[in-house]
């Protein structure tokens, strides 16, 4: 655990470096505002694919093979993006690049394969906590090496970190993680995807955990996309600024999910705080608006401790609620809707940023919030029925 936990830290390292410089990425080809949303959202339509078909592929033939052979594509990937001439290539290699990436039901899968169900939580919140410690170091490294003014070129070092960063990761996963499944081929307790579909429908808690996924998806992900763009317009930010504030928001959330998420859900419980968790980021959304200076790192940090407390409780939830010789693809299915957010939120918001208002998108993330947390509320409801 430990040694995954540190090798999936160094591939969001490289994921963190590349994150807050896409829109000024895009904009040094000239790309309008819609454009910037699709190549930020590229990512994530290509892991709307691949998460699933990961995810049910490391049920089948083991999570080892398929960690390494999706970091193997990602490394390739922003080693060409770094090299990509125009904003059409630059979305095909972020599109290829996502679908390489969509490997977090595989990890997931992974960590519920070796840990108990009363403890998924805990290690669910490490794992979280590893991704956020990439985003802490990551944009920062970033936002350094980027040199804006010298167009497309100035951000070739950076993505070519990124790319040696998975490299890292790729050596880490060859010498010291090993196989936690055994491989079968024995398929039949295995539905189709369609008959996983199918079933997660029929399945109300499943299904209203993976809805819970996607509002938030499309709140979070969404204000992101444009919070670069955001802060340019209204304090005039650069790439530096957007680089520590988003690692100032990954150390609020890396230490709540170290030292706070497992505990709280444990005295708590998983559904409450998963609800708590949601009304925090709702509250901090519908006030960054009327922030300024101090308070919108404050408000951003804030709407990120949400995020901590709430998303390893839905994994754990779900991980709870099917079959364990299928968490895989179950997880892979709502990592895929919670992909496929990220696609439809950064331009859902870029489009209310551009023709309604810069504050727009936050009142919009609001509303996409606020059925989250009445369905979260009736899930903690449900869960002290239970």
């Amino acid at each position: 655990m430990p040694t995954l936990l540190g090798v999936m830290f160094i591939n969001v390292l490289g994921f963190g470096i590349v994150v807050p410089l896409l829109p000024f990425y895009a904009k040094s080809f000239h790309a309008e505002a819609w454009q910037i949303a699709l190549i930020f959202s590229a990512y994530a339509m290509g892991a709307f694919f691949g998460e699933p078909t990961w995810g049910r592929l490391s049920d089948r033939i083991g999570r080892r093979p398929l960690l390494i052979s999706t970091i193997t594509g990602n490394c390739l990937c922003y080693f060409t993006l770094a090299f990509a001439p125009n904003v059409t290539i630059a979305f095909f290699v972020r599109f290829i690049g996502g679908f390489f990436s969509g490997n977090g039901s595989v990890v997931q899968g992974y960590i519920a394969d070796v840990t108990r169900p009363e403890e998924r939580t805990r290690y669910m919140s490490f794992l979280a906590a590893s991704y956020n410690l990439g985003f802490i170091i990551g944009p920062a490294v970033g936002g350094l090496l980027a040199h804006p003014g010298a167009g497309p070129i100035g951000f070739r070092i950076p993505l070519l970190c990124a790319s040696a960063m998975s490299g890292f990761c790729l050596l880490g996963l060859l010498l010291f993680v090993r196989e936690s499944r055994v491989r079968t081929t024995d398929h039949r307790a295995q539905a189709s995807r369609w008959g996983a579909l199918g079933e997660v429908v029929r399945n109300s808690a499943v299904a209203r955990l993976i809805f819970i996924n996607f509002l938030v998806g499309c709140a979070f992900m969404g204000v992101e996309s444009i919070f670069g763009l955001w802060t340019q317009a209204r304090f005039n930010w650069g790439p530096h600024e957007i680089g520590w504030a988003f690692a100032l928001s990954g150390v609020s959330a890396a230490l709540c999910q170290i030292y706070l998420t497992y505990p709280l859900s444990r005295n708590f419980g998983q559904a409450q705080m998963l609800a708590a968790g949601l009304i925090l980021t709702a509250f901090c959304m519908v006030l960054q608006p009327l922030a300024a200076g101090v308070g919108v790192l404050a408000l951003l940090m804030g709407a990120s401790i949400g995020q901590s407390v709430s998303w390893p409780n839905v994994s754990a939830l779900i991980s709870r609620e099917v079959d364990p010789d299928r968490q895989g693809q179950y997880l892979g299915l709502n990592n895929a809707m919670g992909a496929f957010a990220r696609f439809a939120g950064p331009l859902c918001m870029a489009l209310w940023f551009s023709n309604v208002g810069v504050n727009a998108p936050f009142f919009v993330a609001t509303l996409f919030l606020a059925p989250a947390v009445i369905l979260a509320w009736s899930a903690r409801v449900r869960a002290s029925g239970a």
